[in-house]
């Protein structure tokens, strides 16, 4: 068979033939590339000779490492070709130029490698073209060298990476070994051109091939036998990031620097560079799949550890490679001209999200006067304000926080818990925005225990994640179980810390449990919330493992657990709920009909031993203000609370149906959220407390809010309208920007992530129940909540709210009036239920990965 002058493989008619040749064209024996296969397989094998002529830069006689083997290889082969190319007559003023593509032409040469060779030629004679093509080309064939081919004219090589992408990413990556340069050149400067003309229309396809890739192969990080190539996070990213680069959408290296964890994009490629030279050279072939029985011998040859040290280093540098294409790609989205009617929309513009934090371009960002260097909670609210969002982080915002922000000091102020718990509530979302934290620091700043766990990879074949992301995906199941627990804020808490023990030797829930005691200090908590916080992490495993394994007819099963539990029933039911969420994280199948209803008939049998539960009860009044009541008339107080940031709100007016809700109503429309609120009356007036932080920005002064709640009362101000108009003024502002910056129809529905549940208690008073609310937050909820409560003619006596991150725990004390009290109940069941947050179809609860 003859090579083909159009292309490998191809026929067709051959280009014109021009009236220079090259010259004299050696005859070419079957046995001219032996040498050259003799020179690889020495390389590989530590042998003495190189091949003619190659430089072996680790010395004669000596088994070279990765590194030094690519190069090894990558001058072997340049020295080959440049010398047969010579034979050939392939000269600066021959008409042909001999390029390298793929591993060699990025100097990525692997042990077996397939050499990726294009001949170009300035449409010669289709008799010489193949006469040299073929002298070229069976050398290597009959060496048994893999070798993919071309030979084109430089129009023709123009065409094929116009309409194949994959030919033209290889392109893009050309290198000259032989011959006129100036060929090279023209079709190097011609493919890079024509790649920045037209990614405009090819930038979609672009990343629908990489999503496509990445959907077979999956993610190197979490895989057993990680595809290095062209999983998640591997080789064929690095090449992205270059092709997006070369298109002047992004630099080389976006994201994460050398003073990054794990040492940036540069060293994490290397990483994966030498373990798959390592691969090829113990497989004894081409392989990009690391399989488990090769990888201890790799980890030993690049002398990292075990099979588990290996999977640890590839986790760190897959992940540090995936957050880096996450940058280039979201900013190259951005730097693509505009289509159409998009050119004529204004620039986007600043939303406003939390105090120093705004949204820009469908990025949360930092407002031009948020000063970083002397903001230690600002980390916190960004990734706060991203995971609720939705919106991903702006890796500027990030490196710059990670370059100015300070270390929170201990105790953490409570805004910054509250951040925290915010963050952990918002679900599936909550996991990128930690993994861009961890990824540029941040969160080992805020968490230093982490870094034991950090990709440190499961021994357990069950588990689908490494013990960092298995416990923040354990938190984002658990924020679908809030409304289950009376402490949602310490169940979150206990799900991100629950084997925060590994890694270090020893049982790691008792390890964990010592753990949990200096992070909950740290955190701020009362030291009976840290007590009960190391109490989930001692005991996480009780439950299942006391459920699976022993005989729960057994009356002395429930006293040791009852026993090793304290009695709490408060944790009891922190246990279940971590139960379920820690086995819907390990994997499919862990949690089951079978081992939920074990676990389920053992709480039962516990809670039938344990005290019932106590009712809630108001918070008794400052006698200040019951002296200020008895003078009647409305007043508005607004004073600093003991952290920054918090103030304390006190609204003291005569008692009157809707005044809670409008009270509460006001405070919404000027950005307070409420934290806390206790509500009560005497001398005939309502006094109503709550703790309150602004969004961003100074409160407003209390004399406002006087007179806004006064015009409120008297009907000037349709709160309710005014804050639905609020809620979809924001909706719409990210609609907006996800049309204009990412092309998607609509936003989709933020879900609350846990259902909401109503508990009612009876009290000894006819006409008065008790009922506790524990549900997602939304903006104006208790105006909400306190206008359903005045719909359905229920007059609220006392009330006591709190808000847990996203969650609320809210206890009413209501007066039904007599009669059928049950038709009352569900009435106000009802009229509640409707204005909470919606919650999302239960087949979608928890993070499903990414």
């Amino acid at each position: 068979m003859r090579s083909d002058p159009n292309g490998s493989g191809k026929t067709g008619p051959g280009p014109v033939a021009k009236a220079t040749e090259p010259g004299p064209v050696a005859s070419g024996g079957s046995d001219e590339a032996a040498d050259l296969a003799r020179a690889r397989r020495q390389l590989l094998t530590g042998g003495s000779e190189t091949g003619p002529g190659a430089r072996n830069p680790a010395g004669h006689g000596r088994r070279l490492d990765a590194a030094a083997l690519r190069h090894a290889l990558v001058d072997l082969h340049e020295f080959w070709l440049t010398t047969k190319g010579a034979e050939l007559g392939i000269k600066p003023d021959s008409g042909f130029a001999l390029v390298a593509v793929g591993g060699l032409g990025r100097r990525e040469m692997l042990p077996y490698s397939d050499l990726d060779l294009l001949l170009l030629h300035d449409d010669m004679d289709p008799a010489v073209v193949s006469q040299v093509a073929d002298q070229l080309w069976y050398p290597l064939w009959d060496a048994h060298i893999k070798l993919d081919h071309s030979v084109r004219t430089i129009p023709q090589a123009l065409q094929v990476a116009d309409t194949d992408i994959t030919a033209a990413l290889g392109m893009l990556e050309a290198r000259h070994i032989v011959g006129d340069v100036e060929l090279t050149n023209l079709l190097i400067s011609g493919v890079r051109r024509q790649w920045r003309t037209d990614i405009r229309n090819r930038f979609d396809g672009l990343i629908e091939q990489t999503q496509a890739r990445w959907e077979r192969s999956g993610q190197i990080a979490h895989r057993a036998e990680p595809d290095l190539k062209s999983g998640r996070g591997g080789l064929r990213d690095v090449q992205l990031l270059n092709a997006l680069s070369i298109a002047q959408l992004t630099d080389g290296m976006p994201g994460l620097g050398p003073e990054s964890p794990g040492g940036g994009l540069a060293l994490a490629h290397r990483r994966l560079l030498d373990v798959r030279t390592e691969l090829h050279r113990v497989a004894g072939r081409s392989r990009d799949q690391l399989r488990a029985q090769d990888a201890d011998e790799i980890g030993a040859a690049l002398r990292i550890g075990d099979r588990f040290d290996l999977a640890r280093m590839l986790s760190d540098a897959a992940r540090t490679i995936s957050y880096s294409v996450d940058v280039g790609v979201r900013t190259a989205g951005h730097a693509l001209p505009r289509r159409g009617l998009a050119r004529l929309r204004r620039p986007p513009v600043r939303r406003p999200l939390d105090e120093g934090v705004v949204e820009h371009a469908g990025e949360v960002v930092l407002a031009r006067d948020a000063r970083p260097a002397k903001d230690p909670g600002l980390v916190l609210r960004v990734a706060s304000a991203s995971a609720t969002t939705g919106m991903p982080m702006s890796a500027s915002t990030l490196n710059r926080l990670a370059d100015n922000a300070p270390e929170l000091r201990e105790p953490w102020p409570k805004e910054a818990l509250n951040d925290l718990l915010v963050m952990l509530g918002s679900g599936s979302r909550a996991v990128a925005a930690i993994e861009a934290l961890d990824r540029t620091g941040l969160w080992g700043r805020l968490l230093p225990e982490w870094g034991a766990v950090r990709d440190l990879p499961p021994r357990d074949a069950v588990h689908t994640w490494t013990v960092d992301r298995h416990l923040v995906e354990t938190a984002a199941y658990a924020s679908g179980f809030t409304t289950r627990v009376a402490r949602p804020d310490l169940l979150m808490l206990g799900a991100l810390l629950h084997d925060i023990g590994k890694g270090r030797g020893g049982d790691h829930s008792v390890v964990g449990a010592e753990l949990a005691t200096q992070i909950g200090k740290r955190l701020g908590l009362w030291p009976s919330d840290v007590a009960l916080l190391t109490a989930i992490v001692r005991h996480h495993l009780l439950l299942p493992h006391t459920a699976t394994r022993r005989d729960l007819d057994d009356p002395a099963t429930v006293e040791r657990v009852v026993e090793a539990l304290g009695g709490d029933g408060v944790l009891l039911e922190l246990l279940h709920a971590l139960a379920e969420a820690d086995s819907l994280a390990t994997g499919p199948g862990v949690w089951g009909d079978w081992k939920s209803s074990l676990i389920g008939e053992l709480v039962r049998r516990c809670r039938l031993v344990m005290a019932g539960e106590v009712l809630p009860a108001p918070d008794p009044l400052d006698p200040e203000h019951v002296a200020l009541a008895a003078t009647g008339g409305v007043h508005v107080a607004l004073v600093p609370a003991d952290s920054p940031h918090t103030y304390v709100v006190t609204v003291i007016a005569p008692d009157q149906r809707g005044l809670l809700s409008k009270a509460a109503g006001v405070l919404a429309l000027h950005s307070l959220r409420v934290f806390s609120a206790s509500l009560g009356g005497a001398e005939g007036s309502a006094v109503n407390s709550f703790v309150v932080s602004p969004r961003f920005g100074a409160p407003p002064q209390a004399g406002l809010l006087r007179q806004e709640l006064i015009r409120a009362l008297a009907g000037e101000l349709n709160l309710m309208e005014m804050l639905t108009a609020k809620e979809e003024e924001a909706r719409e502002s990210q609609r907006v920007a996800a049309v204009e910056e990412r092309g998607e129809a609509a936003v989709p529905v933020q879900y609350a992530q846990a259902p909401p549940r109503v508990i009612w208690f009876d009290t000894a008073s006819p006409g008065e129940v008790i009922l506790e609310l524990r549900a997602e937050d939304r903006l104006g909820l208790l105006c909400r909540l306190a206008d359903a409560f005045d719909t359905c003619g229920a007059d609220v006596r006392w009330a006591r709210v709190t808000t847990l991150g996203s969650s609320v725990i809210d206890s009413f004390c209501l007066d039904v009036g007599g009669g059928d009290t049950r038709a009352s109940r569900e009435q106000v069941e009802s009229a509640i239920l409707g204005v909470v947050p919606l919650t999302k179809p239960k087949k979608q609860e928890g993070s499903g990965g990414e």
